[in-house]
């Protein structure tokens, strides 16, 4: 198991969010969390990231207690977090920004080789690698972000909305790319609205109601649990 939340609670002030959620996430899988818009889904996703720390309830990574641990510790540990909307630094260029990512590498070969790849991988960040990233569309600036994962290749990724206001075709792209991320061995939570895209890909899912557990299964059980289907998956 690479990671564990047991019964945690949380929220921001008085305003607790969620309440007793559980999740596993076994090493080399993707698992998705769904459900209504404020079921708690990312609220949960930044006590993992370390942006919130639980009320109560522990979190362990690689059997390592995370709860009081800083973002930065997590980061040590192999956890990067790519949060939703907001999630390039605009005014950089689309090098500088891959740049960012490498500098957290040991090593600074192996941080150009990275880049590189990238680089290799998407042909318009080559051309648009002096350009500030804020000329980005919508999907590239998705795109850019995930690349952190590509150069950092962290143990586990926490993608908080991914596919949120891009189209069809640029939809299938992101998920394309973090299939493809998961066959390099990397570990994916994701909290995605577009559930049933989501649990295609999943290994396993979690739907969240009212802050709270309701259902849990495989991706496959929870695309054709009728319950999931009629609430969530638009009949």
């Amino acid at each position: 198991m690479l990671l564990r939340v047991d019964q945690v609670t949380a929220g921001y002030g008085s305003a607790l969010v969620i309440h007793e959620i559980s999740l596993d996430l076994e090493k080399g899988t993707i698992v998705s969390v769904i459900g209504p818009n404020g079921a708690g889904k990312s609220t949960l996703l930044r006590v993992v990231a370390g942006q919130l720390q639980p009320v109560e309830g522990s979190i362990f990574f690689n059997r390592k207690e995370l709860v009081g641990a800083s973002i930065a510790q997590r980061g040590e540990c192999g956890i990067i977090f790519v949060p939703q909307g907001n999630n390039i630094f605009p005014n950089l260029t689309v090098y500088e920004n891959l740049e960012i990512a490498g500098a957290l590498l040991r090593g600074r070969a192996n941080a150009t080789e990275m880049i590189d790849s990238v680089l290799e991988k998407f042909p318009s960040f080559t051309e648009k690698r002096n350009k500030a990233a804020r000329i980005l569309s919508g999907g590239e600036r998705q795109l850019l972000a995930l690349s952190r994962i590509l150069i950092l290749k962290p143990l586990l990724a926490l993608l908080d909305e991914p596919s949120l206001g891009l189209s069809p075709l640029l939809v299938d792209m992101v998920f394309s790319e973090m299939v493809e991320m998961n066959s390099e061995g990397i570990s994916l939570l994701v909290v995605e609205q577009n559930a049933r895209k989501a649990l295609s890909v999943s290994h396993k899912g979690y739907v969240l109601e009212l802050g709270r557990n309701r259902i849990t299964g495989t991706g496959r059980q929870l695309l054709h649990d009728p319950d999931v289907q009629k609430l969530y998956l638009g009949g």
